[in-house]
């Protein structure tokens, strides 16, 4: 029997960066739990391979190919929200990557774009719902990080590091103004999990996937389904006096003293 304060019955979720990977495991449990779906990225077959999942869990799915980082386009993907269903109870802000460059060679555009992206275009998503969530007086905001929102990674990651601590304190300036009004706002700091560009990665440099592996006491890099039972909980009434948090989804890697080891 599942417990009745994890029910999304009667909801609505908007989840970015529907298409793939921990956007589309997050869409889903919401919908396993009783949700409707607004599914949000700028790949259009993902989404509707994401919507096609949830129809079948008897849940509706309105999929919008969006690119977050316009945020003209994310007021369009808020009125048309607004049109289709007249209410927002849960925002999954997944949506937006990184690029990696050594810091002294680093184009300053390339920085720009990344916190284009990341920060501002995730901002956005934040205020259009915020507001919404505000005039109705609830309200779960789920931003995802990284754990290069609180630790350096290194290996070129400097621009993608810079915009998740900024998704960081997003967080919490958020929470901090909002959650007295019944806006919650949570983030979730992942470690690497696996994705088609994690992957390309790894095949491309054969000691990567065992450099990672070294840092996670799990024993096993991340799988978007792992980031589920995190989101419901998140997003549901199981979690009524958790805001401005940053929980690590990691396999321990933040546990463990960087010179530790997991194996004798």
């Amino acid at each position: 029997m599942t417990h009745p304060m994890f029910d999304l019955s009667g909801r609505v979720a908007l989840v970015s960066g529907a298409a793939s990977g921990m956007g589309r495991a997050m869409a889903i449990a919401f919908a396993e739990v009783g949700a409707d779906l607004m599914l949000a990225d700028i790949n259009g077959a993902g989404l509707d391979a994401t919507a096609a999942i949830i129809e079948t869990l008897g849940r509706r799915a309105v999929p919008v190919v969006c690119d977050v980082s316009d945020c003209d386009r994310v007021r369009a993907l808020f009125g048309q929200l607004d049109r289709e269903f007249g209410r927002i109870d849960i925002l999954g802000n997944v949506a937006g990557e990184g690029l990696r460059a050594r810091p002294e060679e680093i184009a300053l555009e390339q920085v720009q774009r990344v916190l284009q992206v990341l920060v501002i275009g995730r901002f956005c998503c934040c205020q259009e719902a915020g507001r919404r969530m505000l005039a109705a007086g609830r309200g779960s905001i789920l931003n995802i990080g990284s754990l290069a929102s609180i630790t350096a990674l290194g290996r070129g990651h400097i621009a993608y590091s810079m915009a998740m601590g900024a998704v960081a304190q997003m967080t919490r300036e958020l929470s901090t103004e909002w959650s007295g009004r019944g806006v919650r706002v949570n983030a979730i700091l992942p470690a690497q999990v696996t994705n088609a560009g994690l992957r390309e990665r790894m095949i491309a440099d054969p000691n990567l996937e065992a450099t990672f592996l070294r840092g996670i006491p799990a024993g096993r890099m991340g799988k978007p389904e792992d980031i589920k039972g995190l989101a419901i909980w998140l997003a549901s009434d199981a979690s009524t006096w958790i805001t401005g948090a940053l929980i690590p989804m990691d396999g321990g890697n933040l546990a463990m003293n960087a010179g530790g080891s997991h194996t004798w």
